[in-house]
């Protein structure tokens, strides 16, 4: 049971990440000063947040078509 629930914490945790480096290519950091960097990622995790709660959002009205 302890470990079902650090698996499913875990999946939570890593999924954005899943996101920011296949679906927008950010594989590492450019250097191009840290506060860039910093905004850069922050702008790529929100992002990637609208991602994921767009796919929860949209799988609804699936189910209502069909």
């Amino acid at each position: 049971a302890a470990e079902r629930a650090k698996a499913q914490i875990r999946a939570r945790v890593e999924h954005p990440f899943h996101v920011v480096k296949n679906l927008f290519h950010h594989k590492k950091a450019r250097y191009k000063g840290l506060a860039k960097n910093t905004a850069q990622l922050y702008s790529l995790f929100g992002l990637a947040n609208l991602v994921i709660a767009k796919s929860k959002l949209l799988k609804p009205q699936a189910q209502d078509a069909s």
